[in-house]
């Protein structure tokens, strides 16, 4: 006597696909016919970096103030460079944005152009400098 015995893998034919696996092609089983998005990985991910805060715009003006004070202006400009460098390392050291280097270059281009403002003035009061624009030379 012979027996038969099933084929192995159950009652399925095994020229045939299995039933618990969708086709090739297949959208069953995925939402909307895309697959699902990977896991992890994006944005605010833990032991990332923060994004940078920037520089401090009064220690940028203050730059800038003290480079058109040294140029130009004199104490129109070196006062307010002076002035902004002061708040603007008070702010960059509450808050650790950028722009330090600007606010020291700002300070000190504010104290030389007060400086040489402050020395001329001095020297033209005494009568050392004289703005005498006379063209007219005799010998």
């Amino acid at each position: 006597m012979s027996t038969q015995y099933p084929p192995p893998g159950g009652d399925q034919n095994p020229n045939e696909p299995s039933s618990d696996l969708p086709s090739y092609g297949s959208t069953e089983g995925t939402s909307g016919g895309y697959p699902p998005p990977p896991p992890g990985g994006g944005y605010n991910a833990p032991g990332g970096y923060a994004a940078p805060q920037g520089n401090n715009t009064k220690a940028l003006w203050s730059m800038i103030l003290g480079i058109v004070s040294i140029v130009c202006c004199g104490l129109f400009a070196g006062i307010p460079a002076f002035i902004l460098a002061q708040m603007a390392r008070k702010e960059i050291a509450q808050t650790g944005q950028g722009g330090s280097g600007m606010a020291t270059a700002g300070w000190w281009l504010g104290l030389i152009s007060i400086v040489l403002s402050a020395i001329s003035l001095v020297l033209y009061a005494t009568g050392v400098l004289t703005f005498d624009f006379n063209s007219s030379t005799t010998y």
